[in-house]
């Protein structure tokens, strides 16, 4: 018996990442690129192979067209998107930004009855600068002053990005610290001198940059750098796309992009 293809929907899909992840799974052996749902259709959206695909203005017109959902959008608009899932018992790939804590509660409710990844960055590279935050920050001792540096394109509305929000997050948790109090975020102010034992904060918006994220744990005689610049959008794509193909292995659950790599 042939084995079915993994048919997936993409939101978004007139954005930077619903165009990119469109022409990204066309590489994709068993996959079908099933629909794409925007907010109001204006233009047709080609494949690599310049075939047109079908386009919804409502996630309610593609139920029978998809298995796997893969969310770059608005927390509103991805929170709608989660409710449908779950309603229908679809899972879903979250790329979205931005959520309140309510908000999460609701995405970690609903992960009890479909599967979820969510992820604030899906690039491998991304994922592996995590999983080396949670070493650093459980070796190096408080004399460490720790800064992250993140820069995005112009247009970019969340700040700090989610990624790294999420480094502050790692870091934070592993020294049992909370971010909401340990976290400096910069701005124009007169200032005493740094404090030890807090997680500073620097953005950039300007361009076209895609997305570069920098962390230094710096002490005095040494400086440890890690950094990541994505020179495009296939990294998360293809994150992304993975991230589809593995959730279909699980009933259920609240996973992140270090739980498909397995890291």
């Amino acid at each position: 018996m042939k084995k079915k293809n993994l048919r997936i929907a993409i939101t978004g899909a007139y954005g930077r990442m619903g165009s990119n992840l469109i022409q990204t799974i066309q590489e994709y052996k068993n996959i079908n690129l099933a629909c794409a749902i925007v907010k109001k259709k204006t233009i047709n959206i080609l494949t690599k192979k310049q075939e047109k695909i079908l386009i919804y203005t409502k996630i309610e017109q593609a139920i029978e067209n998809f298995d796997v959902l893969i969310d770059f959008s608005t927390p509103k608009n991805t929170l709608k998107n989660l409710y449908f899932c779950e309603k229908y018992n679809k899972n879903i790939i979250i790329g979205t930004t931005g959520f309140n804590t309510h908000e999460h509660d609701i995405i970690k409710n609903i992960s009890k009855k479909i599967g979820i990844v969510i992820s604030s960055n899906f690039s491998i590279g991304i994922n592996l600068i995590f999983r080396l935050l949670k070493q650093i920050s459980n070796t190096l001792d408080d004399s460490y002053d720790i800064e992250i540096i993140e820069s995005h394109h112009r247009n970019k509305i969340d700040s700090p990005s989610g990624t790294a929000l999420s480094m502050g997050e790692i870091i934070a948790k592993s020294k049992k610290w909370n971010l909401n109090t340990y976290g400096v975020y910069r701005k124009k102010q007169i200032t005493d001198i740094r404090e030890k034992n807090k997680i500073g904060f620097s953005i950039i918006r300007g361009g076209d940059i895609i997305g570069e994220h920098q962390v230094m744990f710096l002490t005095s005689g040494e400086k440890i750098t890690l950094s990541h610049q994505a020179s495009n959008r296939n990294t998360f794509s293809k994150g992304a796309i993975q991230a589809a193909i593995w959730i279909t292995q699980q009933t259920s659950g609240l996973f992140n992009m270090m739980d498909v790599l397995n890291i």
